[in-house]
């Protein structure tokens, strides 16, 4: 073959929105195309870039950072650059600031030249840019299908209250109880409203994703066939499946001399197999004290042993302090861990002795779980976690612990008995199975690179540069 023949090795520039959540994906996804001969530019702030994982030496010379200082923005603090940085309430500065960006990013898209910028929801300033400089937008979701199928049509505004977000939309054609709850719906409100930085999320959505020439999405048509297809008609735009992003074990295991792992396995050893619950809610999920009280008093009922990634928001976030029960960590002590450094959630997922998850359900923590088959307690505080709460109800890898529909509220006793539930008891054993069964379409590392290999192949075939 000679080089007529041969595809055009890409330049792909990655715009993430600044949240973990959102980097995280984005660079695993950078990773795995990088991994397939192509050049990535991963475009963030400083301190943001500084914190992400290590890069695989390997994949070293494929993969450049691009540091955009973040504007300084009022009511912003200093060195906030992520949203794990701020409060909730604070979100709408940092989205000012990034919109700062746009001047400073065109700059480089100019100068770089990449074939593609696949880029997150927030920068509705982006797709034109890229348009008028030759290059093609792409937006990536690490949302699900179903949860951009829940909210419909672009400029749909026919559910003007929260009631009408409790039942699923009428352009789903096949059915399903995917819908939030009322006390969820009212947040979602939120969301729709024109917010401090200037505009809601549901405009820089929309921005986004009608300017954009395709749309990848953080799933596969194993998990999420009927809504990826019904997501391709909402938008009529080419709608592609990027795969679930699965870690490498053999990436993940970089980090064999971590004396906080060690510390770690040595007491996961210690513990039976299949019986350990592992609860972690987050870097950004802010309980309020009663819901935190009420969670550790929950956990402790159970009577289970238990590993319980506690980091602790820090005080320059601004957030509310939460504090565990009084005598708490003296009366579990002999069976559970709170753990407030830095967790290797990977690996004591894939501990043999963990048998289940209790999780904000962030979709790419939930991944991960499901990757070793670990069934799901789950307790959803965020704007699209409940979709993904019923959505993992519906196929039955868990069940959510019940909660009051009006306020969110719930009750210790709910925790301990959905944990029971899910970990031991003999009538929780279908969800167990059902985790297990998952495993080997979230843990296929295989099918993951015929996911890749897709997309990349539409981005050659798509490229408006073409073909070298």
């Amino acid at each position: 073959m000679n080089s007529m023949d041969e595809p055009k090795k890409l330049h792909i520039a990655l715009f993430p929105w600044l949240a973990f959540g959102h980097m995280i994906p984005f660079l695993e996804l950078g990773k795995l195309i990088a991994r397939k001969g192509h050049c990535i530019s991963f475009i963030s702030t400083p301190r943001n870039i500084e914190r992400l994982p290590k890069i695989p030496p390997d994949l070293a010379p494929s993969i450049t950072f691009v540091k955009l200082p973040l504007p300084h923005v009022e009511n912003l603090p200093e060195n906030a650059e992520a949203t794990m940085d701020v409060p909730y309430h604070i979100i709408p500065y940092l989205k000012i600031a990034h919109d700062g960006l746009q001047d400073p990013l065109s700059h480089f898209l100019e100068t770089s030249a990449p074939d593609w910028i696949i880029h997150d929801f927030a920068p509705h300033w982006l797709p034109p840019i890229a348009t008028k400089l030759g290059i093609s937008p792409a937006f990536f979701s690490i949302f699900k299908a179903s949860t951009l199928c829940f909210f419909g049509p672009l400029k749909s505004s026919t559910r003007t209250e929260p009631e009408h977000f409790t039942v699923p939309p009428k352009w789903v054609p096949f059915p399903t109880k995917i819908a939030f709850q009322l006390f969820e719906a009212k947040k979602i409100f939120d969301n729709l409203e024109v917010n401090d930085s200037g505009v809601s999320d549901m405009f820089r959505l929309e921005m986004v994703v009608s300017g954009t020439e395709a749309l990848a999405v953080k799933t596969s048509m194993e998990i999420e066939g009927e809504w990826l297809k019904l997501l391709g008609e909402l938008y009529n735009k080419p709608v592609i499946p990027v795969g679930l992003l699965p870690h490498s074990a053999q990436e993940n295991g970089d980090n064999n001399k971590d004396s906080r792992w060690d510390v770690i396995v040595e007491w996961l050893d210690k513990q039976e197999k299949g019986s350990v619950v592992y609860i972690a809610l987050g870097s950004e999920t802010q309980p309020s004290q009663q819901d935190f009280t009420e969670l550790a008093l929950g956990l402790e009922q159970s009577g289970l042993p238990f590993f319980w990634a506690l980091r602790k928001r820090s005080g320059s976030v601004g957030g509310d302090s939460v504090e565990l029960p009084e005598g708490f960590v003296e009366r579990t002590g002999g069976r559970g861990i709170v753990w407030t450094d830095w967790a290797p959630q990977f690996r004591i997922l894939a501990h043999e002795s963990v048998a289940g998850f209790l999780t904000h359900c962030g979709w790419s923590s939930v991944s991960e779980a499901l990757q070793f088959g670990r069934a799901l307690i789950m307790l959803p505080f965020l704007t699209d976690t409940g979709l993904i709460a019923r959505f993992l109800e519906e196929r039955e890898a868990g069940v959510e612990v019940p909660r009051n529909e009006q306020d969110g509220s719930f009750t210790r006793d709910s925790v301990a008995k959905t944990l029971r539930l899910v970990i031991k008891d003999v009538e929780g054993r279908i969800y167990r199975d059902n985790a297990k069964e998952m495993a080997d379409i979230f843990g296929d590392m295989d099918l993951q690179s015929r996911y890749t290999d897709k997309f990349v192949e539409f981005l050659q075939n798509h490229s408006r540069v073409g073909v070298a």
